[in-house]
């Protein structure tokens, strides 16, 4: 610590290892977040179809998997008729299981028992989202930081970057041996503040041969995974731990239980940043907790981008049926080049933080969520379609200049 008769001021470690882990689309509560997301898609797609307004399309999908059977409950207003709505919210469950890749005994898209307990919204609920408020109280954080080109922390980008590329192998046949369910962890080295070395490899992946040791399984992934690394941060004292408890045969939803909601921390930003708790899976944006985590997440990614920091945190915070956010707070973690209270001031006035303007400006009002399901939320490239809004780098000059 420095002391001085002003203050105390917490000197920032420079010399440190980070952890942060991932899981693949197969894990059993990254299915029920695909499910719950499907179900937000499938929703806004047939408001378009039927004419409804799409700011009035209201999802809070909940689903749990276990063996060979999916519940889905939660509170929805949607322009499909109650029947209809229930086969097709099932045929979807159903298609998004497939898509992933279950097609083993114990949990099966086709022979799985699908349970649909979708309801009306709460009108109580419904009356202040209305009126342009927000649809529920709570505090969100967004963070960014120069690491890597996607400004987010180096460990979570590269633990998701592992399962990304063993996802993609295993789809396309050449790793066909491997299942859905997996989960990565690295840890990196920072000297200086900086990232230079990877120094623990932890790589847990689903085979459906069981004869695979995990000798076996180190050998088929380990190209891979030294692909979605930087060359150099593997060296001869990075520890691996493939599979380190044995057979992994038996994955996904029949052999843990799934629930949507459950991993918030690989959604975000692998614990480099705080969370303000609430999960982003199965909500329409009119939910703060996924709209307003966005619009944070926009927010610190520009001013990184704008040069204003190396590193930024953002907090918002909100109520229930009130439309503007009840404070604006930024941390600049002592790499920033403004004052902190100046910049607060500024990003209120370069973007309108209510939900309504935050879904504007962010085109949130659309079927983009079942692809945030799985590899993290944030860290992704912005998609023609609207896609991954959340993620341009746009507002960065607007941000500079009303700094003057």
């Amino acid at each position: 610590m420095i002391r001085t008769k002003e203050r105390t001021t917490a000197v920032a470690r420079k010399d440190y290892q980070f952890t942060s882990e991932s899981v693949s689309e197969g894990h059993p509560d990254k299915v029920c977040d695909r499910i719950s997301d499907e179900i937000v898609d499938l929703f806004y797609r047939e408001a378009a179809k039927s004419g409804m307004d799409l700011a009035s399309v209201r999802v809070a999908a909940e689903a749990l998997a276990t063996t060979n059977r999916v519940v889905i409950a939660g509170e929805v207003r949607t322009s499909l008729a109650e029947a209809d709505m229930k086969r097709l919210v099932e045929e979807h469950a159903r298609a998004a299981i497939r898509d992933i890749g279950y097609e083993q005994k114990g949990f099966h898209w086709k022979d799985l028992q699908v349970e649909v307990l979708l309801h009306a919204q709460s009108a109580h609920i419904a009356q202040g989202v209305d009126a342009e408020g927000a649809g529920d109280q709570g505090i969100m954080f967004g963070y960014a930081c120069d690491e890597t080109p996607e400004l987010m922390p180096a460990p979570i980008y590269y633990a998701h970057e592992i399962l990304k590329a063993l996802s993609v192998a295993r789809r396309s046949g050449e790793l066909g041996m491997l299942g859905p369910d997996a989960k990565s962890q690295v840890t990196v080295r920072y000297e200086d503040g900086k990232p230079v070395a990877v120094t623990q490899i932890v790589v847990s992946h689903q085979h459906l041969d069981e004869k695979l040791t995990s000798a076996d399984v180190r050998k088929l992934i380990e190209p891979y995974v030294r692909k979605a690394l930087p060359t150099s941060w593997i060296t001869p004292q990075t520890v691996w731990h493939v599979n380190p408890t044995g057979a992994f045969v038996i994955g996904g939803p029949d052999g843990d239980c799934g629930l949507t909601g459950r991993k918030i921390i690989v959604d975000t930003y692998g614990g480099a940043a705080p969370h303000g708790g609430g999960a982003f899976s199965g909500k329409d944006p009119t939910k703060v907790d996924r709209s307003a985590a966005y619009a944070a997440r926009y927010l610190a990614k520009n001013v990184v981008a704008a040069k204003l920091a190396s590193r930024c945190t953002i907090q918002l915070s909100y109520a229930i049926g009130v439309a503007e956010p009840l404070s604006i707070y930024v941390d600049l973690h002592g790499t920033g080049n403004v004052e902190e209270a100046k910049l607060e001031a500024a990003l209120a006035k370069v973007m309108n933080l209510t939900p309504r303007g935050i879904r504007e400006h962010l085109g949130l009002n659309r079927p983009i969520y079942a692809r945030t399901a799985a590899f993290g939320h944030f860290g992704r490239a912005p998609q023609a379609d609207g896609g991954f809004s959340w993620e341009r780098t746009d507002l960065a000059e607007a941000i500079r200049a009303k700094l003057g």
